[in-house]
C-alpha cells in the first residue's frame, strides 16, 4: 500500500510551468497558479513560468529548451488538450517523447471520472520523458490541474513516497543518453 517514509528525506525538485493559450496573461491564468500555488507548498522550486500560443513549433521549442537545463526537472502544461482545432498539446510533445508514460493519462482519466464522469473523455493528457525531464499535459482548466497534482504528481514527486516514486529514478533516465543531470 502507498506510504510515505518519513525516515527518508523530502527532495526538492525544478518544475517549469507552461501554459498554453491564445487568449490568456499570466495574470489571468488560473490553471498555471493553481500548479504554481501547489509544487510551491509542497515544497518544489518553481523554474520557470511562461505562456505560448496554441502553437506546435512554440510548444516544443519551449519545452525543449526547458528539458536541456540542469535545474528544470519536470515539466507542467497545461490547456490544449482538447479536440478544438486550436488544441495541439499532444501532437507537439508526444512526437519527441523519448517515452511515453500510457499510466499517467490512464490513471489522469480514473480520477478525472470519479469528479466529471464521461466527460473525461474530452482531455488528452498525457505524460512522458524527454531529455531525462517528466513531461505533463494537463487540461486547461484549474480543477483539472489540481487532480492531476493531488491525486498523482504530488505523491510521485515526493521521495518519500514508496513503495516507489519518479524522484528516485530521475538519476537512471538519462542512462541512454551517457550524460549526468543533476
Amino acid at each position: 500500500m502507498a506510504r510515505i517514509d518519513q525516515s527518508r528525506p523530502f527532495i526538492p525538485v525544478g518544475i517549469a510551468v507552461l501554459t498554453v493559450s491564445d487568449t490568456r496573461s499570466i495574470e489571468e491564468d488560473k490553471s498555471g497558479k493553481t500548479l504554481v500555488d501547489r509544487l510551491e507548498k509542497a515544497g518544489h522550486r518553481l523554474v520557470e513560468r511562461a505562456i505560448v500560443r496554441d502553437e506546435i513549433d512554440a510548444i516544443q521549442q519551449t519545452v525543449r529548451a526547458w528539458c536541456e537545463r540542469k535545474d528544470i526537472d519536470v515539466v507542467l502544461t497545461t490547456g490544449g488538450t482538447g479536440f478544438t482545432g486550436r488544441d495541439v498539446t499532444p501532437e507537439a510533445l508526444e512526437p519527441i517523447f523519448e517515452k511515453q508514460m500510457d499510466g499517467f493519462s490512464i490513471l489522469f482519466h480514473r480520477l478525472s471520472y470519479g469528479k466529471i464522469g464521461t466527460s473525461t473523455i474530452q482531455s488528452r493528457a498525457t505524460g512522458g520523458v524527454l531529455n531525462a525531464t517528466y513531461v505533463f499535459c494537463l487540461p486547461g482548466s484549474p480543477g483539472a490541474c489540481k487532480d492531476a497534482w493531488d491525486g498523482i504528481l504530488e505523491a510521485q514527486l515526493d521521495y518519500r513516497h514508496m513503495p516507489c516514486n519518479f524522484v528516485e529514478i530521475m538519476p537512471r533516465l538519462d542512462e541512454h543518453l551517457r550524460r549526468t543531470k543533476s
